[in-house]
Formats: structure tokens, sequence, C-alpha cells
């Protein structure tokens, strides 16, 4: 017998009611087949029959029909389209969900480097104390739920604590890149990409061997949602570059310009990298401890090529001396407190000097600076030193190069000989193969920028449906900072809590928002 795929609708119900009340008991069709009756007597069985479809009633009627299994197939389609017509597109449901993106960066201080009570003593030597500190932190990490991890200062040496990291943060949904630093110092980096936000196309390993041992890891990666609509309206998946990189310390000046020659490798490594791949403009992202503040020739170096500070632009803080010291992220082993940590960006819409030339620029504003605060020097006595022993009142290039050498500025990790070249060449501005006083204080003493053209850095936000009249060509695709917080909220006002113990330096994370903007058309693509 075949079943019923729903409930009776309502004129079935009907019938089955008047039926039941039509129907006469037995009792009353036997009165009505007596001979001669004419009067109907009221059948003895009617209270039991009101009872019965009172029952059908209560447990029939109050189920309402759906109104799809009442329709015919047609109008189950036609009233589906109008549901779907009703609901956001999918582009949009992804981009609601998905409409920003975070990233933490954090030093966490390798327990071989941490020191404890003795000064030789460090805390690699007590496993239940970096355990324990090293589970927080992963707690901390978890609790954030960053689509992005960039991790310095990671025990790669030691084998339970990776373990613990790549357990944790793998059950999170994490896909995990180590790189150690060279020479077996121990320590190095870890990039952890939330595969809910990005899948990673490619990976790539910069060892700098150099002084510090220091290394880079670059990341090429794509949104996992598409999240943003190009003109042609159709899905597009956004490409970035992310950079996890840890500079060398500076324990005295002459490393200043280690740290600078470690950044200007990162910026030729992406350049070539974006060539080799022939890479549309997409956003750069910098992340990591570069052991310099805001007032070092690092951070005018990114600047001038158009980089910006994610958490100074989310809190509007301009570059003045006053707005230097708002906030700390790190408290070093000197006691000293200061603001190291940095998540840099770049978006394509950005107009950039040529590399060589903000290299060559910062390079110079390094000697004066070790001319003038650590030699202490005069511009007179400066331009004496740089002069040497020439015969005239002029620098030459051998003097040059023997002036450099004595500020510990020449060397393969600092400026190579073919970098020394260049150097001449940009403080030469008339070619005559001499550097006159004038030239001098231009390039070095009172560096006078060549004007740039006005940058165009117009943000469209996606949200409002704003377009850009542009050929299609000329449009990229980048991000606005959001939101910019540090932890502890203590540093955030530039103190250093003392009851905070998960590191000596603290953890920055930066959420971004998807936009559409212009592609600069001055945005260079060779070094």
């Amino acid at each position: 017998m075949r079943r019923s795929s729903g409930r009776p609708g309502g004129n079935h119900l009907h019938r089955i009611v008047a039926s039941f009340l039509s129907s006469p008991t037995p009792r009353s069709r036997q009165i009505a087949g007596t001979a001669g009756s004419t009067t109907p007597t009221s059948p003895p069985g009617r209270p039991l029959r009101l009872l019965l479809i009172a029952v059908v009633v209560i447990i029939v009627a109050p189920v309402s029909v759906p109104p799809a299994i009442a329709m015919t197939k047609k109008q189950r389609r036609e009233a589906g389209a109008r549901r779907q017509r009703r609901r956001p597109p999918p582009l949009l449901q992804a981009r609601d969900e998905c409409s920003s993106v975070s990233c933490t960066t954090f030093n966490i201080l390798a327990p071989i480097y941490k020191r404890m009570d003795s000064e030789n003593c460090r805390e690699s030597q007590n496993r239940a104390n970096w355990f324990s500190r090293n589970e927080k932190i992963i707690d901390r990490l978890l609790a954030g739920r960053s689509s992005i991890i960039c991790l310095q200062e990671v025990w790669l040496g030691n084998d339970e604590l990776v373990n613990m990291y790549e357990k944790r943060l793998g059950d999170a949904n994490y896909t995990l890149f180590k790189l150690a630093r060279t020479n077996n110092r121990g320590d190095g980096l870890l990039t952890a990409v939330h595969r809910k936000y990005f899948h990673v196309l490619n990976h790539r390993e910069l060892l700098f061997n150099d002084f510090g041992d220091r290394v880079a890891q670059l990341l090429h990666v794509e949104s996992a949602m598409p999240y943003l609509q190009n003109r042609s309206s159709s899905c597009v998946q956004q490409q970035s570059l992310i950079v996890n990189t840890h500079l060398v310390f500076p324990h005295d000046h002459s490393l200043s310009i280690v740290r600078l020659k470690q950044v200007y490798k990162i910026l030729q490594y992406i350049q070539a990298y974006q060539e080799e791949h022939k890479l549309s403009p997409m956003p750069i992202i910098l992340c990591g401890d570069w052991n310099g503040s805001k007032r070092g020739q690092v951070y005018k170096f990114l600047c001038s090529q158009g980089f910006v500070s994610s958490y100074d632009t989310a809190h509007q803080y301009s570059d003045s001396e006053e707005d230097a010291h708002k906030w700390v992220s790190h408290r070093n082993h000197r006691g000293n407190i200061c603001g190291v940590d940095f998540i840099w960006l770049l978006n394509p819409d950005k107009c950039r000097k040529p590399l060589k030339t903000s290299w060559n620029e910062a390079v110079f504003g390094i000697i004066k600076y070790l001319l003038l605060q650590v030699a202490s020097l005069s511009e007179e006595n400066a331009f004496a030193l740089l002069r040497a022993d020439s015969p005239n009142d002029h620098i030459t290039y051998s003097s040059f190069c023997q002036a450099l050498c004595q500020l510990g500025m020449v060397h393969p990790d600092r400026v190579s000989s073919e970098e020394m070249k260049d150097l001449w060449s940009e403080a030469d501005h008339d070619g005559d193969g001499f550097v006159d006083y004038k030239e001098f204080q231009r390039c070095i003493w009172s560096p006078k920028c060549d004007n740039q053209e006005e940058e165009d850095d117009t943000e469209i936000d996606i949200t409002d449906g704003s377009l850009v009249t542009l050929e299609p060509n000329d449009e990229a695709f980048g991000f606005t900072v959001k939101e910019a917080v540090l932890f502890p909220p203590e540093v955030e006002k530039g103190m250093w809590p003392e009851n905070y113990s998960l590191s000596d330096h603290a953890p920055l994370t930066v959420v971004f928002s998807p936009v559409r903007m212009p592609c600069s058309p001055r945005t260079p693509r060779t070094p």
C-alpha cells in the first residue's frame, strides 16, 4: 500500500469530518429501519461521535499546510526564485563574513635568551618555566584568532617546543612555516596562516648570511574567499605578499648600517620576486621585530618607499618627535623601553622613489649621524674628515672611501664596493670627479630631497559601491587599516608593566579591510 507523502490538506479534512457526521451509528440505522417510524430518535452514539470529532480536529486541524506542498512544481520553483532574489548574493555574503583580515607580530623571547635571576642562568634550563610561558603565549594567540601570525625568536632548536606550536596551531587550522637562523643560532621565525582566510601560493626563504645570521620569510598568499569584485563584477581573490623578519640588534652604532642593509635586501628580493612571477600590483605587509625606533634610518627608509606603520596609522600618530614616544613594544636587556615592533603596509596606489635612491639617501643619513652624533664633529670638521689630505678644497673618491672605512661602514654586510661607487656618483652631482662643499651639504649634511609629485592616496571603501574611472589595468586592490592594538594596554601609553611576563616584547595585532584603489602609474617596476 502506498503511503501519502504528506498530511491531508484542508479540503480533505473537511470531507473526513462531513462523512463522519453524516454516517449513522448502528443504533440509528436500526431505528430508521423500523417499520412505521416517522420521528427520528436521538442516537445514543452521538456524544461518542462528537468526542471523536473533537480529537480529530485537535490532532489534524492545527497543522498548517506548507504552501510549497500545496503548490505545483512550477509554483514551487517560482517561490524559490523569489526567496533567492531576496538573499544577498554569495559575493556580498562572503565579503560580510570576511570583510577584514588580521595580522599579529610577536617576538616571543626564546628561552635560550631569557635571563633568569642569575645573569648566567637562562630559562631554557628550566623546562617548567619555558613550557608554561609558551603555553600561555599560544593561548593568547589562539584567543586572538589572527588570520596571519608572525613570530620571532621561536626556539626551533627544541623539538618539544616546536611540536607544541605545530600541534596547537595546526589543530586550530593554521598552516605553519618555520625558518631557523643560520649558523645554528637556535632560534628563528615561525609564520602561521589560517586556512579559513588565506591559501599560500608560494613560500620563499631569504638568508642574509651576514653578521647577525638573520633571515626572512616571504609568503605569497591569496584570500580563501572571493570577497571583492572588480569592475567587470567578477569575483576576485585578493593576493598579498607577507614578510616576517627579525633584524639585528644594534649593539653599537656601526650596526645601524647592517640593519638598513637587511631591509634593503628584503625590498630587493620582493621586487625580484614580483618581476620573476610577473605579478600584478598587490599589497605588501612587512612584519617583525625591526630593532629600531621611529627615529632611525630604517623607519625613514621604509617610509620613503611608500610603507606606512599600521599602528601609527590607526592611531593617527605622525612622524614628529612628540609622537615618537607615544607607544612602546619592547624592554631590552638593558632595561630600556622602546617601540621596535612594526607591521608595515604598502598599497599598490603608493608612489615610490627608485629603491636605489632611497638606499643612498638612507646611507648618507647614517654617515651624517656618525659624524655629528658619534664623532661630535661640526659641519666644517666633518667636511675636513671626508676631504682628508686632498690638496684642493674638495673630497676625492679615495678620501671618501677612506673616511667611510674609518666610520666602520665599508663591508659586504654594510656598504659594498659597488654600492660605494653608487654613493659617490650621487654625491658628485656635477660629475667632475670631486665633491665640493656645496655638494657635501646637498647630499650629506643638509640633504634636500627632490620634490615628488603629490601622491594620490585616495582609497575607495568597497562597501559604498564607489567606482573609479580608470582603465581595468590601472585598478588594484589593497588594504586600509581598521584597528591596531598592542598588549598589554599600558604599552600603548608608553609604559611597561612590571607584571607582564609573556615576553620582553608586546604582541601587535592589526586589522585590515580590503579596498579598491587606483594603481599608481608612478610605482617603479624595476630596482
